[in-house]
């Protein structure tokens, strides 16, 4: 099913949508030169992500999702198996699990958490990530084919 069309709130519909990380590229990832960028490390900490053997939910949320013309960056949110230890990973992989080195090195807001620690259950972890600052709700999309 392809992504839905965005409100004139310039966001995806509440809820959580799944698609490819082909489409969400294809959608997001075109319009202009910072979208592209972006899009190249969504891709990026996607391919990353997927090389630990423990990625469960790769979701993507903020700006970069919207009608916003240039996005600030790319907003994710994994949900790890509970046998990943960070601290065996190679030094770049292990930035992406670091919040504030994966932001200075891959230009991402990475959040994470292990499967055991979604507190509600993993749905419920996602759809926390619908919630703006504003306490007002938007889409958000999950990847499917981790």
């Amino acid at each position: 099913m392809p992504l839905p069309s965005i409100t004139e709130s310039g966001d995806l519909p509440v809820g959580v949508h799944l698609a490819t990380l082909t489409e969400v590229v294809g959608r997001f990832g075109t319009v202009s030169d910072r979208r592209k960028l972006l899009a190249l490390r969504l891709r990026r900490v996607h391919e990353i992500a997927v090389r630990t053997g423990h990625l469960a939910r790769f979701v993507v949320f903020g700006s970069f999702i919207t009608s916003k013309i240039e996005p600030n960056d790319v907003d994710v949110f994994l949900i790890m198996d509970d046998g990943f230890d960070f601290t065996r990973l190679d030094l770049e992989t292990r930035l992406l699990f670091e919040h504030a080195p994966a932001q200075a090195h891959f230009g991402c807001s990475v959040f994470w958490i292990r499967r055991l620690a979604a507190i509600g259950g993993e749905e419920s972890a996602i759809e926390d990530w619908q919630i703006k600052r504003d306490g007002t709700f938007r889409g958000i999309v999950e990847i499917s084919g981790v």
